[in-house]
């Protein structure tokens, strides 16, 4: 397993009040995602834990521009990946937040 943590600004805190949300499901080339939040409104958080080494750059790409399209302050990202790939990590990632900003 290798373990990536990243923090990254954030312009401002993501809407909704729902406290957390679990997306996804670890399978075979698949991730879940749980979003808390947890962290202070101008930041996010990511804690990668993967079964694939040697992927640091690319797993650095997408949680940049995720952070940078969504703006998730407030959030930390727990991700448990099974060899997903960037689209689906991404995917994943704005399925999350989509459910922190629904109030159910």
């Amino acid at each position: 397993m290798e373990t990536i943590i990243r923090r990254h600004a954030a312009p401002q805190r993501l809407p909704g009040h729902r406290p957390s949300t679990l997306v996804g499901v670890v399978a075979s080339g698949n991730l879940e995602v749980l979003a808390e939040r947890t962290v202070d409104d101008q930041s996010c958080s990511f804690h990668v834990s993967t079964a694939v080494s040697g992927f640091e750059p690319v797993w650095d790409a997408v949680l940049s521009d995720f952070a940078q399209r969504y703006a998730p302050g407030g959030v930390a990202f727990s991700i448990n990946d099974g060899g997903a790939r960037p689209d689906t990590v991404l995917l994943r990632l704005a399925q999350a937040c989509q459910a922190l900003k629904e109030d159910k």
